[in-house]
């Protein structure tokens, strides 16, 4: 029996345990070996003289097109496998954080990242909401090139409990200083669209 160690993260550690057995020894001796070992093992599968246990499944973002345990094949026959890292999704308060950063910076493709395509914007200033990410972008790229770059949000408080809602308090500040009569505050709801969380 061959104990192969292939991948860890911070959370789990996973392995692959392939088992050789004589052909006339059959399946009763490979089910003795699944229920005596200590591995984790979710299926047996008979390929020649060759029992393979293989790990359990483990929840990832990759698409259905790739197996969930690739594997690379060495020169003496046996396979290693291979494991892909889970795509990282920021929270919704990160994302929310880019958001002011990217307009801080009079950034809009970095912006553009964090809104969804059917986003609806709704500023009480103005007498109709903004709908959609494109009439969104447009409304920010008049607001970055009409104000000075010095004049920046600068938050004051925000919400890191829920991962589809986030409140912010925040005030605008000019040169580093506080902008007078400029505190106010925010509402946004997120969803993940396509892997990424976004302003929705």
């Amino acid at each position: 029996m061959e104990y192969d160690d292939y991948a860890s993260n911070s959370t789990s550690r996973v392995r692959i345990i392939e088992v050789y057995i004589p052909k006339d020894q059959g399946e009763n001796l490979a089910e003795k070996v699944v229920n005596s070992s200590t591995a984790p093992t979710v299926r047996l599968s008979l390929a020649y003289h060759n029992y393979r246990l293989a790990p359990p499944q483990i929840p990832r973002t990759h698409d259905s097109l790739h197996p969930p345990f690739p594997t690379t094949r060495y020169a003496n026959g046996r396979r290693r496998a291979v494991l892909r890292r889970a795509t990282t999704i920021d929270s919704a308060s990160t994302v929310v954080t880019k958001f002011y950063d990217g307009i801080n910076r009079r950034d809009l493709a970095v912006v553009e990242e964090f809104i969804d395509q059917n986003c609806v914007y709704e500023d009480l200033i103005f007498p109709k909401p903004f709908v959609g990410r494109k009439a969104i972008l447009e409304f920010f790229d008049k607001f970055v090139n009409s104000i000075s770059s010095d004049l920046q949000f600068a938050i004051d408080d925000i919400s890191e409990e829920d991962a589809s809602a986030v409140g912010v308090a925040w005030h605008l500040e000019w040169k580093g200083k506080v902008f007078p009569f400029s505190k106010g505050c925010s509402f946004y709801r997120l969803d993940v669209i396509n892997g990424q969380r976004q302003i929705v």
